[in-house]
């Protein structure tokens, strides 16, 4: 079970509770705050959480400067031998959604992304997962998994045509292109983007004018929202999963991670 001191003592993401605002940092800066193994647990018990202490009423997900999340460490999970008994990301879950995406998608409060740089993969699905974006003026927006040979996470076929629509979600999913702050707002994706100084003053802001109302008709409130906007993500997710864990074993995978490794073109074969 965890508490506060548990999860404020994690070190790779930090936690820490003021005026009933959880602020949740990702902070691998070296790594561009890149998710490995212990990055997905420490997300995961930090959204579980936030979601139950009482104390918190809005939670704000950001990145240590210079990144928000540049997505999965490819050297970690995708391309170095996996540890002897790895706690489940994708290519042996067998839920319905993956773990840190369950409890993003299961967290009862108000949920913020402060996005201060690159949102790349699934740092893209973590902002997918917040209920509000803002952005600064040195974001950077991608949702790289076809680059991969992959599909998305829950978030891209879940959320995304709902918040941009579905003909400019299959634009960002089939091309991989990566847009700026200024082009996520245009398009509906954050409600602002603001010069990079004052993200986490505006995000603050934003979160103590949310904190500030009654606890329980926030949680329903959220609960409405999420159950009349998006719908029930168990079925998505499980077919996400299961077509992931597919194109992990095929070639185009091996030669996304390959390329990306090696800093060169991929050229892809169809198998």
């Amino acid at each position: 079970m965890h508490t506060l001191e548990t999860v404020s003592a994690q070190e790779l993401v930090r936690f820490e509770l003021e005026d009933n605002i959880a602020t949740i940092t990702l902070n691998r800066p070296e790594k561009r705050n890149a998710l490995n193994f212990q990055a997905y647990d420490e997300l995961e018990a930090a959204l579980q959480f936030a979601s139950t202490y009482e104390d918190v009423r809005c939670v704000i997900i950001t990145g240590a400067d210079p990144a928000f999340c540049s997505g999965d460490d490819v050297g970690e999970i995708m391309a170095a031998p996996k540890p002897a008994n790895p706690k489940p990301l994708v290519s042996t879950v067998r839920h319905p959604v993956t773990p840190a995406a369950a409890a993003a998608l299961a967290c009862e409060k108000p949920m913020i992304a402060a996005i201060n740089g690159a949102a790349i993969g699934w740092g893209m699905e973590l902002a997918i997962f917040c209920d509000m974006r803002i952005a600064s003026d040195k974001a950077k927006f991608g949702e790289l998994f076809i680059k991969r040979g992959l599909v998305c996470d829950v978030g891209g076929f879940y959320r995304l045509p709902a918040i941009v629509g579905p003909a400019k979600a299959a634009e960002l999913l089939f091309t991989g292109d990566i847009f700026d702050g200024a082009e996520a707002e245009r398009i509906g994706f954050v409600s602002k983007t603001v010069p990079h100084e004052t993200l986490m003053d505006e995000a603050r802001a934003l979160a103590s004018r949310i904190a500030s109302n009654p606890p329980l008709a926030l949680r329903y409130m959220k609960e409405g929202l999420t159950r009349f906007s998006y719908g029930d993500p168990q079925e998505i997710g499980s077919w996400a999963i299961e077509t992931i864990r597919k194109l992990m074993q095929t070639e185009d995978h091996r030669e996304g991670v390959a390329s990306f490794m090696e800093k060169r073109e991929p050229v892809f074969r169809g198998r």
